[in-house]
């Protein structure tokens, strides 16, 4: 689930690579020198400060309003309207203007509590998923006067207005929870037309008394994390004009690949069992009035109508709940932050942007840390990229490495800079597996053939730790290098092609690339240890996301997919493995258990990002 934000620890001594103020500017933008923002701005190694007439808390104005968008997605016949608040610094009044860091969220009205809505797991394969227990949606709290408070006491002091909006259907907006609908990027794209000039404000809900910005630059900066993360690339595809750049934090980019695997079902890390639906009665804290309307139209006749359970199967429902494919839209200038053992929003989600959003000529800049969900940027990375879009002073920060990596044991406010990521030494290097995985066979850099198949028996009751710990296990396969002699720098994306038939019409397909010996302590999904990266699939999706195929037993099928993107130094006395097994029991369904997976070995590779490609393999296996 993309879980409510919680108090993030921002870091706010400077990164010693980010402190040089160096000379540059992107292609057709006007940046201006430090000592050219107005008075009192105050702009030192490229970071606006925090001075007394910003600090003044006393000052601060404060207002909220409704922004009326272009959509009516509560079935009303009138145009939805978005509930806003806004913090200002004092100087506004008096005429300054000053740009926006702004957030906006389904969660800021609450969740649901302790009520179950998951899917149950253990079903069959194939089969349809036994009923869940719809929610009753979040206690509805119509005397709130503030909306949060996130960001205000970081931003306002250093010249910037904090503002925050309720998602559709969520708070004391109006509209429906849809989850991906189109209703959720243009609720904030409305909010950034009204800091523009472009969109009407109302005093209240219903109102017709007007609020104007006219405090406002128009220039807007959107930030997050995990759901909060996410609606800043949901805006920025629209390319409203006024986004000048975005910080997302641990951001879904796609909801098809944050509840799916290559066509497998598969919950996000930590909520087995949930879904589009069930994200749907979390957040749902809007009027009761419209939530009978809401449900019916929304969550029964569109979300449950199209998830699809039972084939995992891609559509065209799903592909509309993709940003990747509307990011052609992005603008806007993004810093993004992704832990690489994030197994909710799993770390495929930012890379594939990235790559993505680069290709559209907009400046990105990453960084990556070695822990899990959420995690924002040092402030000093974050300040210095809101002063160059939002507040326009050339500081250089196009200049700065466009990846930085928290690496292995370091705190997360000293990243090691990187030209890009991946780290652009890396290259592919093949591994093959060979017999004797019930134990450990080997996982070789040259192929012998010959290796003819072995066979595992798939039991949801081991987990997968408990499967790599052991010696030996019917339960999986597991194949791995000699151990390494020196360390073996991973950075980017592994792939596996796997050859497997299946004892039944369908199976499920869990594939972890693992550091040997594993740890004892490691356990639990979340756990990073021993973990490099993992990844999921359904066979009978090996020639189609859009059509499966049920299997026939016997017949083996080739699948090739990605693991997850991953940036790991492996230490020397380690052996890098390739565990192949079915069911993940944190992950996955839980069928019964028997079904038994036969991998042909000559036709099963692991390809692998090495620093330094196979010669540098080659040499840490000496």
């Amino acid at each position: 689930m993309l879980p409510s934000p919680r108090t993030l620890l921002r870091i706010a001594a400077p990164l010693a690579a980010l402190a040089a103020c160096r000379p540059g500017t992107m292609p057709g933008t006007a940046p201006r020198a430090a000592g050219a923002v107005p008075s009192p701005y105050v702009i030192t190694d490229g970071q606006s400060q925090i001075t007394p007439a910003f600090a003044d808390t006393a000052q601060w104005i404060r207002e909220r309003l409704w922004v009326e968008t272009e959509f009516d997605s509560d079935f009303d016949g009138r145009k939805d309207r978005v509930h806003v608040d806004v913090t200002r610094p004092g100087p506004t009044a008096s005429g300054l203007r000053v740009p926006v860091v702004y957030e906006t969220s389904p969660y800021f009205a609450g969740t649901l509590g302790n009520e179950d809505v998951f899917w149950p797991v253990r079903q069959e394969l194939r089969a349809e998923s036994p009923a869940r227990k719809l929610g009753n949606g979040v206690a509805f709290n119509a005397d709130r006067t503030r909306i949060a408070s996130s960001h205000v006491r970081v931003w306002v002091p250093r010249g910037f207005a904090v503002v925050h909006s309720e998602s559709p259907g969520t708070g004391l907006s109006q509209g429906c929870v849809t989850i991906g609908g189109m209703n959720e990027s243009l609720a904030p794209k409305a909010v950034v037309d009204w800091l523009n000039g472009r969109a009407k404000g109302f005093t209240s809900e219903a109102g017709s008394t007007e609020v104007k910005a006219t405090w406002s630059t128009g220039k807007v900066g959107m930030t997050g994390t995990s759901f909060n993360g996410t609606l800043p690339i949901a805006v920025a595809t629209t390319g409203v004009k006024g986004l000048e750049a975005i910080i997302p934090v641990s951001p879904n980019n796609s909801y098809y690949r944050y509840y799916r695997s290559n066509g497998l079902v598969r919950s996000p890390g930590g909520y087995l069992g949930e879904d589009v639906d069930v994200l749907y009665d979390f957040v749902q804290s809007g009027n009761p009035i419209r939530r009978a309307t809401c449900n019916q139209k929304v969550r029964d006749a569109d979300i449950m109508a199209n998830i699809d359970r039972r084939t995992g199967d891609l559509s065209d429902w799903w592909m509309k709940r993709d940003y990747l494919e509307q990011a052609k839209g992005i603008k806007a200038a993004m810093l993004t932050a992704h832990g690489f053992n994030d197994w909710n929003v799993m770390p495929s989600h930012t890379h594939l942007m990235a790559q993505t959003v680069m290709a559209n000529g907009v400046p990105v800049q990453q960084y990556w840390h070695q822990g899990g969900h959420g995690g924002e940027p040092p402030l000093a990375m974050m300040n210095r990229w809101f002063t160059r879009y939002l507040l326009g002073v050339s500081n250089g920060v196009e200049q700065d490495p466009r990846a930085y990596v928290v690496r292995e044991g370091a705190n997360r406010q000293a990243p090691t800079p990187y030209a890009a990521y991946p780290h652009p030494e890396a290259a592919a290097v093949t591994l093959h597996p060979t017999r004797g995985g019930a134990s450990i066979g080997v996982l070789a850099v040259s192929a012998t053939g010959g290796q003819g198949s072995e066979t595992l028996t798939d039991d949801v009751n081991q987990t997968g730790g408990q499967l790599a710990l052991a010696a030996s296990s019917p339960n999986r396969l597991l194949y791995a290098t000699p151990t390494l002699t020196q360390p073996v720098h991973l950075s980017g994306t592994a792939r596996v092609t796997i050859s497997v038939a299946s004892s039944k019409a369908a199976a499920n397909l869990s594939v972890w690339l693992v550091e040997l010996p594993w740890p004892a302590n490691a356990s639990g999904a979340m756990n990073p240890n021993g973990i490099i990266t993992r990844g999921w699939a359904d066979p009978q999706n090996a020639t189609s996301l859009r059509a499966s195929q049920p299997l026939v037993p016997g017949q083996p099928v080739t699948l090739t997919f990605d693991l997850e993107p991953d940036d790991q130094i492996v230490p020397a006395g380690k052996r890098i493995g390739l565990m192949i097994f079915s069911s993940d029991k944190d992950f996955t369904l839980w069928p019964p258990p028997g079904t038994q997976l036969t991998v042909g070995l000559d036709a099963t590779t692991v390809t692998l990002p090495i620093v330094g490609g196979r010669a540098a393999l080659e040499k840490a296996l000496r």
